[in-house]
């Protein structure tokens, strides 16, 4: 039972635009308390809106392989809640983190454009921290270590390299926590762009 209160559940605002990933408990919590609906796919594409109660009826008539008990009754995991009393996209920032600088520049190298495994890859100040240059979004960049022991304290001009690609700040994106590799239902192709999860940080499109 705990494995299935902490399944994903896809969370709609009232726009029915896709703004955030919750637990399934969280999700039924929301429902009981009146402001979620179970959204439901049914088998001719359309979606199906339930509060509570019916939720819970529907439950009884078709119990789904993803159940849990409760002390007098059974209730389905919901897979997508509609929130009532939502409609903005929250906004937010990329935090600057190591895991956000790998997945800005693809695990990949810019000085040499090659693709590494995370532990294989250095964080490279452009302009070396000891010349001033800071620890922010536009002078870090991921290099190998062949690369960043090539560069050594230069800067790429000085060390006859370039970089592949400016580092910038990336923009924030709905769903940035959620990994590539993140197995998503079936009933979410609807509201998520499968090809969304690959666009890469940052990067304008004209």
């Amino acid at each position: 039972m705990a494995s299935l209160l902490n399944q994903p559940v896809l969370v709609l605002n009232r726009l029915w635009q896709a703004v955030n990933v919750c637990s399934a408990r969280r999700a039924l919590t929301l429902l009981f308390q009146g402001h979620a609906q179970a959204v439901l796919c049914r088998p001719d594409g359309t979606y199906q809106t339930f509060n509570f109660n019916e939720w819970s009826d529907f439950s009884r008539a078709e119990p789904g392989p993803d159940s849990i008990a409760t002390v007098s009754f059974r209730i389905r995991i919901p897979r997508i809640i509609l929130v009532l009393f939502f409609d903005r996209v929250p906004k937010k920032e990329v935090t600057f983190t190591r895991h956000n600088i790998f997945e800005r520049d693809k695990n990949t190298c810019q000085y040499c454009g090659r693709v590494f495994d995370r532990k294989d890859l250095n964080l490279d100040h452009v302009i070396p921290k000891d010349r001033g240059g800071p620890t922010t979004w536009e002078n870090i960049v991921c290099s190998c270590i062949e690369c960043n022991t090539r560069k050594g304290n230069r800067t790429p001009q000085e060390a006859g390299m370039r970089l592949i690609r400016k580092p910038k700040k990336p923009r924030w994106r709905p769903f940035l926590h959620i990994t590539v590799g993140f197995q998503h239902h079936d009933s979410w192709k609807h509201f998520i762009d499968l090809a969304y999860w690959n666009v890469e940080l940052g990067e304008d499109k004209d």
